[in-house]
Order: structure tokens, then C-alpha cells, then sequence
């Protein structure tokens, strides 16, 4: 099921009032009745892996807890990770191995006749393994401690908003507020809502508007003239932010209404001055648990230059990798990876440079920003195009060559004029009303201003149905 759907609209009204006149266990059954609806709807046979994660976890953390001889707490834990990351492998990554490992055996002359097989992707699997992941891991490190009631942890890891596509809530944030029923507050209604209205304009009003164009420059790029592929490019950048974001505004708006709060996912990354300023504001759920469960682990930046510049490297290849299965992913992650350790390389020198020649602060943050942004999106172009399988690599390149070529690199050149100057009004809006927040919150300012959420509310709701693509067009980010 998908947010942007009448399906979906049928569901909240349905399950919103039930959720406010139950109580207790009932709710708690309430939401994993629900969730298990809302992710059965897509295959119902998939339902099976999250009730095994879910029962498994469970039991583990409990022997992990329940024990305090090291070895078998290290033993749980690998047992846990095995099951989930097996999952994770079989059904994400087995044709990847499988062709990586027949390209190798081409290399060195042998014709091993080994062929894929036709594996469905559960959708959701790499956001519900993570959570899942992280309770094992903090229960081990001893940092939260374990949950008896099995309801009440399977609703955890099921809860419907976040389900699908993230954000990754952990149990040390999500599992405490629900040991206790959250009552009916118009205020959580009012923000909540506001946040989903904003979600739903990124979403079906922008993402959507953008995508046609987008689609049409890697279906071909030889079609088309350098003004395109970099409009295509640029787009695609607010395509995928508006998108992922979006959803994820849509999550925490739900999950607000209910009364929990969600992690922030997004904090408007393309204004980022560094890479690693980057990584705090875009997919935080993601990064922060890499940081965590990843580069922290593997030494983070304690031991040395060249220590940090691997760990940042394996990090970021390894967050390509999960991704998808694709070598133009882990490209990507490995562009990253490298862009973080230019950072640690350049950075002195680069401030010694904006001291000596007296740079104005307004000038040094264009400049950086600029840049981030720029490389974010020549990384992109391999992001994009790692959808594309065996030919995502010559579809990038193609289009980094059409672009340097400056081939009728002119307006007069240009066609789908409307959909570009659509794509640049809904572009102008969420910029605007970004620097807006970022100044003033009008999350906050609106609870205690009824004109203004009205008004708010209303101008959503018109730009949603003037611009909107209403074709239930799924997530991005369900792909991974």
C-alpha cells in the first residue's frame, strides 16, 4: 500500500478513529493488525519474513539479556545478525554475487553455466532489517534494556508509517513512548497533518512533475543536448530528494497524529557547506546508523589519518552497497567515500586560503555549498542510473559526455519547455518555503496561529491539486 494512494485514504480513515478509542493491549493489536494490512496489502506472502525477524529478535535479545557470560551474548548476537543480514543477502544480493562471480570467471577464460533466479525483492526488507538489527546490537552493548512483551516489540517493528521506507526508528527512541497510550491531542493532529500536507506537495507535486523529464533523459541520452541532460540531472536531484523526503514527512506527520515522534530524516541537505555536514543532513536515519553500528565500530577516527580515510571509505561502500545491487551504487558510495576523505585533505588548506585573501563568510559559504552541491549531483548520475542493471555504467557516462560536450548548450535548443519551467516554479516554492523554515519554524508558528495553518493548510492543499500527479506512483526509495 502507498501513501499516495485512495487505498491509503480509505485505511487512515478507518484506522485513526480506532486508534483513538482503544487502549492498551487492544491498540497495540490495532497497530499490528493494521500494519501487517498496510504491507500485506503489496504481497501478503512477505508477511512471513518480518513475524520471523520479529519473533527471532525477539528471543535473542532476550537470551542476550538474560545471560552474562560474554561468549553466549556474543553468540546471540551473531546468531541474530546471521539471520537477519541472510535474509537481507538471499534476497537482495544473490543474483549480484552470482553475476559478479560469473564476470570474474569470464576475466580468466572459463564459461560457467550458472544462471539467476527469479527473486522478488520484499519491499522494505533493508529499513525493517536495520531496526531490527540495532535492538539486537544495543541490547548487547548493554545501552537499552530488554522488552518482555512480545506485542508490543512486534508493533515496534511493524508500525505502519515507517515501515516501507524509513526513517529507521530505533527501539531506544520508538519503544519508551509506547509503554504508554498516547491520548488525542488536536495540536499532534494539527502538526502532524501539516507535516503529511508538506510531504504530499514534495511528493506528488514536485517528485512526480519531475520525474517524466527525468525518465526521458536516461531512457536516451543520446537524444539529447547538453541544455537537457544538465536540466535532467539537476532535476533528478530534487526528484529523488522530494521524494525520499517526502515520504518521510509523510511518516512522522502519521506517526505525530498517533502520537509518537520520529526521528528527522532530512534537514535540508543541498544546503550543506561540507560533505560531512552532508551526511548529518540527509538520511540521517541511515548515516547515524552506519556511523554507529559501522564506522564506530571499525575504529571511526581514533587511530590515525589513513585508519579514518579507510573506515570513511568502507562506510560509504558499504551504504552504497545497501542501496541496491549494483556496481553503479557502490560507485556512488565510493565516490562519497572519496569526496570525504578530499574533504580531510583540503579543508586546512582551504581556510588558511579564505584567512589569507580576507574571503567575506557569505562568499566562503556560496562557494562551498556550490561545490557540495555539484559533486552530489555528478554522484547522483551513477545513483540514477544503477536502476538501469547491466547498462547503468555506459548510461552515466554517456550522460556525463553528452553534458561536457556543450552541445547546444542553449534555451533556443531546448524542448518540453512546459515541463521545465513547471519543474522550476515547484522548485522556486520549495526553496522558498525552505529558507522560510529555516528562519522562522512554521511548524511551531502555525500550532499557536489558527489563521495562519489555515492558510497554510489551504495553499498545500491548492498547489497539491494543481500541480499534483495523482497515479499512485510508488516511492523511489521502495526499490531498496
Amino acid at each position: 500500500m502507498v501513501f499516495n494512494s485512495i487505498t491509503f485514504l480509505v485505511f487512515s480513515v478507518i484506522f485513526f478513529p480506532l486508534y483513538f478509542l482503544t487502549k492498551g493491549r487492544s491498540r497495540l493489536w490495532l497497530i499490528l493488525l493494521a500494519s501487517y494490512v498496510f504491507y500485506g496489502w503489496w504481497d501478503w506472502r512477505f508477511l512471513s519474513l518480518i513475524m520471523i525477524s520479529t519473533f527471532m529478535d525477539f528471543n535473542f535479545g532476550k537470551l542476550i539479556g538474560a545471560t552474562e557470560d560474554q561468549r553466549r551474548r556474543k553468540m546471540y548476537l551473531i546468531f541474530s545478525m546471521i539471520m537477519n543480514l541472510g535474509f537481507l543477502c538471499f534476497f537482495k544480493y544473490f543474483n549480484f554475487f552470482i553475476d559478479s562471480f560469473v564476470s570474474m570467471m569470464h576475466v580468466i577464460g572459463l564459461q560457467p553455466s550458472v544462471s539467476s533466479l527469479q527473486i522478488i525483492l520484499p519491499i522494505g526488507i533493508s529499513f525493517y532489517t536495520f531496526q531490527s538489527l540495532s535492538y539486537t546490537i544495543d541490547i548487547y552493548r548493554r545501552e537499552i534494556p530488554v522488552e518482555h512483551n512480545m506485542l508490543k516489540f512486534a508493533a515496534f517493528i511493524a508500525l505502519f508509517p515507517q515501515l516501507v521506507a524509513g526513517p529507521i526508528v530505533r527501539a531506544r527512541d520508538l519503544l519508551p513512548q509506547m509503554n504508554e497510550d498516547k491520548p488525542f491531542s488536536w495540536d499532534n493532529i494539527n502538526s502532524g497533518l501539516g507535516r503529511v500536507l508538506w510531504g504530499f506537495f514534495k511528493k506528488v507535486a514536485v517528485a512526480d512533475s519531475l520525474a517524466p523529464f527525468v525518465d526521458q533523459i536516461w531512457a536516451d541520452p543520446g537524444k539529447f543536448s547538453s541544455s537537457h541532460l544538465t536540466i535532467g540531472v539537476i532535476f533528478y536531484s530534487f526528484q529523488i530528494y522530494c521524494d525520499f523526503s517526502g515520504y518521510s514527512d509523510i511518516a512522522i506527520g502519521l506517526a505525530r497524529m498517533m502520537g509518537y515522534r520520529f526521528v528527522e530524516n532530512f534537514r535540508t541537505p543541498y544546503f550543506s557547506q561540507s560533505f560531512s555536514e552532508f551526511w548529518t543532513r540527509w538520511h540521517i536515519s541511515l548515516s547515524s546508523w552506519l556511523r554507529d553500528y559501522l564506522y564506530i565500530p571499525l575504529g571511526g577516527n581514533r587511530h590515525g589519518k589513513l585508519s579514518t580515510y579507510k573506515n570513511n571509505m568502507l562506510t560509504m561502500l558499504i551504504g552504497g552497497l545497501w542501496h541496491g545491487a549494483n556496481l553503479a551504487f557502490v560507485f556512488w558510495g565510493f565516490l562519497h567515500g572519496l569526496y570525504l576523505i578530499v574533504q580531510r585533505i583540503t579543508t586546512p588548506v582551504w581556510r588558511r586560503f579564505v584567512k589569507l585573501v580576507h574571503m567575506p563568510s557569505v562568499l566562503n559559504s556560496a562557494i562551498c555549498m556550490l561545490t557540495v552541491y555539484l559533486l552530489t549531483v555528478f554522484a547522483w548520475i551513477y545513483f540514477r542510473s544503477g536502476s538501469l542493471g547491466h547498462h547503468s555504467f555506459s548510461t552515466a557516462n554517456q550522460i556525463i559526455k553528452g553534458i561536457v560536450s556543450f552541445n547546444d548548450f542553449n534555451w533556443d535548443s531546448v524542448f518540453n519547455k512546459y515541463q521545465i519551467l513547471k519543474g522550476a516554479l515547484l522548485l522556486t516554492i520549495l526553496l522558498g518555503v525552505e529558507v522560510t523554515n529555516l528562519r522562522f519554524s512554521l511548524n511551531n508558528i502555525q500550532l499557536y496561529k489558527p489563521a495562519l495553518r489555515i492558510t497554510m493548510f489551504a495553499c498545500l492543499l491548492w498547489l497539491i491539486a494543481l500541480f499534483g500527479t495523482f497515479s499512485s506512483n510508488a516511492f523511489i526509495y521502495f526499490q531498496f
